[in-house]
Order: C-alpha cells, then structure tokens, then sequence
C-alpha cells in the first residue's frame, strides 16, 4: 500500500468517514485506517436524527454549531447524491418531542425557557404546544399527549445509507480505505507521521484522530487529550407500515422504508451483546401512548449498541501544540454534525488550523486536565 499521504484519518465510521469525505473533495490524498466491521462501531447504533432542539444546555455555542450544522445539511445530501447517485433520504421540515401528563410538558417548558435564557445561543426557534396544536401536525396522536416542543430546523435521514455514500464517495475521490488496520502507535519524526498496524506501517503529513471510544487511548500519543465515556442504547423497529409521521420525534421515527424505529435510552455500560426487554418495554409503551394503532405493528428486530460520548456530552475538536499537524474530533451527535465535519473540520484540516471563532469552545482544555459530570449534550 501507499505510505505517504497529505492526511490520514484514524477511525471510519460516520465521524471519520465524514471528515475524509470532505478532505478529499478538497483534494488532498487520503488514507483511511479502520478497524473494519468488527469492531463496535457507533455508526449502528445512532437514531439517525439530524436535531437541534435541546442541545447546548450549559454551552451555547454548542447550540449554534448544530444550527450551522442543520443549515448545511441539505447541501452535504445534494452533493453526496450528485456523486454517487445515492439518496440519503434526507427530511427536515422539524421535529417533536412530545409529552405524556401535564408534570412532563411543565419539565418540557421549564426546558425550553432555559435554553431561550442562554446568552449567545443561536435562535433556533423551539416553541412548546399544546396537544391541540400537535395533532394539527400529528393526528394520530393518543389522548396522554399533552402537548410537545418543535423546532423548525431538526429532521431525519437514512444514517446507513449515508455511511455507504461517503464510502462510496471515497472511491471517486482516491481516498484509500484500509479495514482492518487499528492503530496501534503513533510517532512523528522528520515532518511526518508515522502510524503502526498489523499490516505494516502508514505516514501522513498530518492526522485526525476521529475513531470515537479509542480517542482516548490514541491522542495522549500526540499530546492531545480525549475524554470520553461510551454509553450503551437500545432500539426496537416495527414492520412497514402506512406513512403516519411527517415529523421526526426525538424517541420515534418512520423511516423512508415505512418501518418505525422506537429508541432513546441510555446505559452507562459497555455489553452490548444482549437486550434488557425491561427497557424495550418502557421505550415501546411510551411510543404506543403517543401513537396508540402502533400497537397493532410487529417489532421485527432490536438491538443494543455502544454510542459515543465526551465525558460532559458535547464535542471536542482540538489540535495538538506538542505534534503540529494532529488533530482530534469526538462527538455523539456524528449524524447531525456530519456536514460541519465534511465542510468545516475537513477545511480547517487541509488549512492546518482550527478557526477558534467556530470550535474554540469545543477544546478539551475546558476539562482543565479533568474530567467533567455528564451534561445536556446531546
């Protein structure tokens, strides 16, 4: 194989895959290295929502980073189809989140008021409505709706088939997928990087570390620091059935193939390799009460898988003073911020600088070091 590149990104799920993707749309040659499809990828186990609402609690400019991020969104679709031909069912015409009992719609709007309180936040105009205004847009509704917030900005797509464009784009763009190829050290010595694997050895003038729960074994390597914490979630998807949600919510979508995919919970624990039904069954109880005729549908498969998660729940983007040319990027949200990754990290990359303007906010030296109790990252 080639051995030397402009750029190498470690990790090829949708973080990494992104960021590749728009690197070489810039361009530049590169190499792609992976651990391949056994590994634990978080790109399985995502809800594929593209969402804005509820994020940035406690950091308003996370707020705007999603916003930027949705904005531009249909533009990555338009250009992913353009290449490769494929349609990655993208739809945002805003999303749900939608509440049962009145104690659930007070916490909703205290919520609500919070994130409108936030000096600098972006205007992402989320309003709470009443369960008579929800069903305007949602009719099927049951009566233990109370009402909901929406926001115009958050939709959906097919994450999978999402993933399968930017590795289809690779191709057209000369990127070099290597599968198989965890990094297992990382040097540098006369201007170039130097990344062993089981394969042989890869060089690249500069790095992005972008392989999700490893970040935080692979940056110490580079002098960079990665925080991170990986949760366990849990999804169940029904058979096809007629179209009955124009709208994404945050727990419940229908999918461009009819199915309807139930899932918002949360472990922090690493085994993935069974379900707790206890969980399933909160998760689809809460769906058939929003919806009650989903009760007629066949789940027709589930599963538990590990997402990733920055130890306070938002992004770190940060580059390496000690290894000039190293970079990392960590987050839990990879579908929604796909298209800042594409176009702006992968900018800021091939540049050789991070614009703190944009993610200044997002460098792991916030942590002072350390780490920092969950948040409302995501």
């Amino acid at each position: 194989m080639r051995t030397d590149y402009d750029v190498a990104v470690v990790g090829g799920g949708l973080l990494g895959s992104a960021i590749a993707w728009g690197l070489g749309r810039l361009g530049k040659r590169v190499a792609v290295l992976d651990e391949g499809d056994i590994t634990k990828r978080a790109s399985r186990a995502n809800f594929a929502l593209v969402w804005v609402q509820s994020k940035g609690l406690g950091m308003p400019a996370y707020t705007v980073w999603t916003v930027h991020a949705s904005q531009a969104w249909g533009r990555l679709a338009l250009e992913l189809k353009q290449q490769t031909g494929l349609d990655v069912a993208l739809q945002q015409n805003g999303g749900f989140h939608l509440t049962l009992g009145d104690d659930e719609f007070g916490q909703r709007t205290e919520l609500v008021k919070r994130m409108h309180n936030q000096t600098g936040a972006a205007d992402y105009k989320m309003e709470m409505l009443s369960a008579s205004e929800v069903k305007k847009s949602l009719p099927l509704i049951g009566p233990e709706v109370s009402g909901g917030s929406y926001c115009p900005l958050d939709g959906h797509v097919n994450s999978l088939r999402t993933f399968r464009a930017f590795h289809t784009g690779f191709r057209a763009f000369g990127i070099d997928y290597f599968p198989e190829r965890p990094v297992s050290a990382i040097s540098k010595s006369g201007g170039e990087f130097r990344l062993a694997t089981p394969k042989g050895e890869l060089r690249a003038a500069k790095i992005v570390l972008a392989a999700g729960n490893a970040n935080q074994t692979l940056a110490p390597m580079v002098g960079l620091y990665a925080p991170m914490g990986p949760t366990r979630g849990q999804i169940v998807v029904t058979e096809r059935t007629m179209p009955f949600l124009p709208h994404p919510l945050t727990t419940i979508r229908q999918t461009d193939e009819g199915t309807v995919m139930i899932g918002d919970s949360k472990e922090d624990e690493l085994d993935d390799r069974a379900l707790k039904h206890s969980i399933s069954a909160v998760m689809t109880d809460r769906a058939q009460r929003m919806f009650p005729h989903l009760s007629r549908l066949n789940v027709v498969r589930s599963w538990a898988g590990i997402r990733v998660m920055p130890q306070d729940g938002f992004p770190i983007y940060d580059q390496s003073e000690t290894h000039p040319g190293a970079f990392v990027a960590c987050c839990h949200s990879g579908v929604t911020l796909a298209s800042n990754h594409a176009f702006e990290i992968a900018r800021m990359v091939a540049q050789g600088a991070l614009e703190p303007e944009l993610v200044g906010a997002f460098s792991a030296s916030r942590f002072g070091g350390a780490g920092a109790a969950n948040n409302s990252g995501y």
